[in-house]
């Protein structure tokens, strides 16, 4: 049923389906990118901060290093920094958090081009099935069948349901990901500002 469907939407059905399994594949590598870095982030930064409080460095850099979540990063750049004034310790982490978030962004500027095109190749499709349909209502006049318009008809139908269910569900899912990836540069800048208040206030205890 599924293969007679596909054969009946005609040639536009293959860039419809590449797409949809371009966009299947950047959404599922996506969210086990999302998955893999999930951390409750309040607790950790918490650590990160009774650490440096304490003057335990090092302690702090280690605990940094043993989590995937771009936040340690950031304030791993920001610990190693830590001698510089605080200006210079925000510009250098927000660069680093800039970059994170490009990588969790990453294919995404495709995965939106998809969802774009999707509906389009199922219009395009449709005009085309029309068009079949018409030019053989005009070759077979007044003796013209359904079965003949058939045809163009299921093109022309079939195309555009077929660019429509790629593009709705990735549409969701794009804003779903979207949403989480702003949610984790929200926290980053958070918790990134306490970091460098927290790093001036031990740098002034340290210089007293």
């Amino acid at each position: 049923m599924f293969v007679s469907l596909i054969i009946k939407g005609g040639p536009i059905m293959v860039p419809i389906i590449l797409g949809s399994i371009i966009a299947l594949a950047i959404i599922l590598e996506r969210f086990w990118t999302l998955w893999r870095i999930r951390l409750d982030i309040g607790q950790f930064s918490q650590e990160v901060f009774l650490s440096l409080e304490r003057g335990q460095f090092q302690k702090a850099l280690e605990r940094c290093e043993r989590v995937r979540h771009p936040i340690a990063d950031v304030f791993k750049l920001g610990i190693l920094n830590r001698t510089l004034g605080r200006k210079e310790i925000e510009s250098i982490m927000e660069r680093e958090g800039e970059e994170q978030i490009q990588y969790l962004e990453r294919y995404l500027g495709a995965l939106l081009i998809i969802i774009g095109v999707e509906p389009m190749l199922g219009f395009l499709g449709t005009i085309v099935g029309l068009i079949r349909a018409f030019m053989a209502w005009e070759q077979l006049g007044s003796n013209i069948t359904v079965s003949a318009l058939a045809a163009g008809i299921y093109q022309a139908m079939i195309t555009t349901a077929a660019g429509l269910s790629v593009a709705i569900p990735a549409y969701i899912f794009y804003h779903l990901i979207v949403n989480k990836i702003k949610s984790h540069a929200q926290e980053m800048t958070y918790y990134g500002n306490e970091l460098a208040d927290i790093l001036a206030r031990v740098r002034e205890g340290g210089s007293r």
